[in-house]
């Protein structure tokens, strides 16, 4: 509530300044003068929720100190509750952690290189088959990463998020990929390496970190969560880069969940042009 709305806040239906104090056997705050009722966690994940809050914090705790991702089956076990509640309460989090991260812009003149790359997930790579999720990543060095579920891996679908994530000017690294071929059109200095010829490194030209980011979260996939569908993918992706872009300030993980809930009052996802999370 205090950190929502503060000790003192002017009420909505009143007008007036006022202090508001608890209603017994509810989860809401009363105006002094009109009794007017607040429901401080409406608009979060843990509206219309009957998990206790010091639940939720352990769980965003697990969720912020682990570093391959916390399982529905590990969070049924350490709190007790079902597995239904424990998927719900992951899934939740995950969203509201890519609330928090957000997508500030990567690169620009001053900035470092942007690693860019698409990475492929799930699927049983049928022969005549395109049946894995693509994603499409961009890293900036030293600096964010970002990520999202693109429909194909075309120009058009790329381009259309890079230009959006990059700012004009940037320099960009990418491997051979057709759909990177026309970056110099855009506004970016564009380097490239070659990895059919076994080039990994052409001078500061790499792609190294946006595939390590990678290697990172299907190793992550495989071995807590097993199997992700493509519905959620996307919040999964969130989470892990979550941690990625806060990674030099890991203390502060856990106090950026709690302090910044939404003002006003609004849904706790990051949803993008191809998926929204329900």
């Amino acid at each position: 509530m205090e950190t929502r709305y503060g000790k003192r806040h002017t009420c909505a239906k009143c007008g007036k300044e006022a202090n508001f104090h608890r209603v017994k056997a509810r989860r809401c705050y009363e105006c002094d003068f009109c009794g007017y009722q607040v429901y401080p966690t409406a608009g979060t994940p843990f509206e219309n929720t009957r998990t206790s809050l010091r639940d939720w914090f352990h769980v965003m705790f697990m969720f912020c100190a682990s570093r391959n991702g916390v399982s529905a089956k590990e969070v049924e076990r350490t709190i007790g509750v079902t597995y239904k509640t424990a998927w719900r309460m992951c899934n939740l989090i995950r969203q509201y952690m890519g609330y928090v991260d957000g997508d500030e812009p990567l690169g620009g003149p001053g900035g470092g290189i942007v690693e860019t790359d698409k990475a492929f997930f799930g699927g049983y790579d049928k022969r005549g088959e395109d049946d894995k999720v693509i994603v499409l990543g961009a890293s900036e060095r030293g600096g964010d990463v970002i990520t999202s579920i693109i429909p194909s891996r075309r120009e058009s679908s790329v381009m259309h998020k890079l230009t959006k994530w990059v700012r004009p000017g940037s320099r960009v690294a990418t491997d051979e990929g057709l759909a990177f071929a026309n970056l110099v059109e855009y506004g970016y200095r564009h380097g490239t390496v070659n990895h059919s010829k076994k080039e990994y490194v052409k001078g500061d030209i790499h792609t190294n970190n946006i595939e390590a980011f990678w290697s990172h979260v299907k190793r992550s996939i495989k071995g807590t969560y097993v199997n992700v569908s493509p519905k959620w993918l996307q919040t999964y992706l969130w989470e892990f880069e979550y941690r990625q872009n806060l990674r030099k300030q890991p203390h502060v993980m856990l106090e950026l969940l709690l302090q910044a809930f939404p003002r006003p009052v609004s849904s706790p996802s990051r949803a993008t042009d191809d998926q929204s999370v329900a």
